[in-house]
């Protein structure tokens, strides 16, 4: 009976909580009126648990090793000097490297030692996922939180003076160091330089990637505490949203231009590519005063990627393709603007909300720099033969580079084997259709190809509000061509970035495999208005081309009605 097997449950979380959230092997029986315990053990084997969610949205897809060496040691140290402010001394001899791995060159948090940590600071266990992905929050031990409040204290204190901190910072460090940049570009200094310069911008990234996830934490408690609904929250301070918005504001302009210099007319709408719309504006001295704005806006957040928080992707500067696609989307196709409703508990929390979009302005621009210095210095080392292929420095670690740099001779030669062998491995990863969001242990299984049976309805985090039917188009990467997605389409994506959002501005709806209702993509789906669900796992591989759906965007439903 479904009474029983509730019982059953509440058991079993009360032991593992009591054997400080170990996994328990727990044999018990039913008399057919009382439940009892007959033996509760750990089970070792288990541990420990990795979990993709989160680690997939905050740097999603596959990872290199250069990348990797860079961003495990400063989020796992920052996530380390935030409990260590609530935990004190007790926070000795914690690794807090171990808080993050790769599996399939993908990234996966820690979930039973970040358990385990937030239970030390008196904290529920899913404390992590109910501040990005509106997750319950269960009651902690209040013992515990007791003997935490001091250290609870000081952490709320650092949330409270964050904003303050932040601005004395950028003043000090940010600002100066991103207007030097401005100035002297990488492109320009050797290779001795570029080192130092590297070395510089982790430095400052140590400081910037403590505001990146103590902002973010912020801005969700605050909504979450006063009950803010989405809708009253701008996100127009986040870099990705300001560049929209400059983008669609100008492409209206574009639009209107064409239309009445007659170059363009309503049927011709759905034919015209990106470079033909480019080179029509080209032929105009209007369309040529537009093309220098839309420089200038490419120029203002070149600093952008498709996937921002991965040194190996090119950013906007480098490649503007996406950035063009996405202006010519909003020319031929725009999409309906965004307006939060305001009100005096929303401009408490918009606050932390444009303290957000301003530390990720900052962290992203460093973030920008560093792969620009490791450009640089890969150009000279393509050119003096240390490297043979563009892409190749993202294959090493950052401690390989620092002694190729010094003209170690034991790196120098075994650099191309090493290479060779990476590159092999992430093609190999990038492979696998579905890797499982949980393993657990440290040795990974292979992942197994599974044949998944689509129930009728799927249930996931309902991030941008609205219901729409339409047809499923699934794309797992962002190489496909897609010419066949329109407003009566539902896009269904492994998760979602800036490099999704030309996409996201054509499409009618959207579902994804990770992320909250903190997520890019739900962000950008309200900027657009379109309905959005989150969090839905398997979802690429549930789903199937052409099958028509509704789905809820508040309730994070998923109705399979053909």
């Amino acid at each position: 009976p479904l009474r029983l097997v509730q019982q059953v449950a509440f058991l079993a979380r009360c032991l593992e909580n009591k054997y400080h959230g170990v996994p328990q092997d727990v044999e018990w029986t039913f008399d057919g009126q009382a439940l009892w315990v007959l033996q509760s053990r750990p089970i070792t084997t288990l541990l420990p648990i990795w979990t993709r969610k989160i680690a997939a949205e905050v740097i999603p897809g596959l990872i290199r090793p250069l990348t990797w060496s860079i961003n495990r040691p400063l989020t796992c140290g920052v996530w380390g000097e935030i409990f260590t402010i609530v935990l004190g001394d007790r926070a000795q001899g914690l690794d807090f490297n171990d808080t993050a791995t790769l599996h399939y060159s993908r990234a996966y948090f820690n979930a039973s030692l970040l358990g385990q940590l937030f239970r030390r600071m008196g904290l529920p266990p899913e404390s992590l996922e109910f501040l990005t992905r509106g997750a319950k929050f269960s009651k902690p031990p209040v013992q515990s939180t007791l003997r935490n409040l001091p250290g609870l204290l000081r952490l709320m204190g650092h949330e409270w003076q964050l904003e303050q901190k932040f601005g004395l910072d950028d003043r000090r460090k940010f600002s100066p160091f991103l207007n030097q940049g401005a100035t002297h570009p990488a492109s320009e200094l050797s290779v001795a330089s570029l080192v130092k310069r590297i070395d510089l911008i982790l430095e400052l990234l140590k400081t910037a990637t403590f505001y990146s996830i103590l902002a973010p934490l912020s801005a969700a408690l605050r909504k979450a505490i006063l009950r803010v609904k989405d809708e009253q929250i701008d996100n127009g301070d986040t870099p990705e949203v300001a560049a929209l918005r400059s983008l669609q504001a100008l492409a209206i302009v574009a639009c209107e231009n064409l239309v009445s210099n007659g170059s363009m007319n309503a049927t011709d709408r759905q034919s015209i590519s990106s470079s033909e719309l480019f080179e029509m504006l080209a032929r105009t001295v209007n369309g040529r005063e537009i093309l220098d704005l839309f420089d200038q806006i490419l120029n203002r957040y070149g600093y952008l990627s498709e996937v921002g928080t991965d040194i190996a992707v090119s950013t906007w500067r480098e490649d503007s393709q996406p950035v063009r696609d996405l202006f010519a989307q909003f020319c031929l196709n725009p999409p309906p603007r965004s307006e939060s409703v305001k009100s005096r508990k929303a401009g408490f929390v918009q606050r932390r909300f444009s303290l957000k979009g301003r530390v990720t302005e900052v962290y992203s621009q460093l973030l920008a720099e560093l792969r620009w210095s490791f450009v640089a210095l890969e150009t000279e080392w393509l050119r003096s033969g240390v490297l043979s292929k563009l892409g190749d420095i993202f294959f090493l670690e950052l401690e390989e580079v620092r002694q190729a740099a010094h003209l170690d001779g034991q790196t120098l030669d075994r650099i191309p084997q090493v290479i060779a062998q990476r590159r092999s491995r992430l093609q190999t990863n990038d492979q696998l259709e579905q890797v499982p969001a949980i393993v657990y242990g440290d040795d990974p299984p292979t992942p197994i190809l599974q044949n998944w049976q689509s129930s009728q309805q799927l249930q996931g985090i309902g991030a941008s509000p609205g219901r729409v039917e339409g047809r499923i188009k699934v794309m797992r990467s962002l190489s496909a061509n897609v010419t066949d997605l329109d407003r009566e389409t539902i896009l269904v994506v492994p998760y979602t970035d800036s490099g999704w959002a030309p996409l996201l501005a054509r499409a009618g709806g959207l579902i994804a495999e990770v992320g909250g209702r903190l997520s890019h993509g739900a962000i950008v789906a309200r900027e657009y208005r379109i309905p959005a669900v989150m969090d839905v796992q398997n979802a690429t591989q549930q789903l199937q081309d052409g099958q028509l759906i509704r789905i809820d965007g508040q309730q994070g439903t998923i109705e399979i009605l053909l």
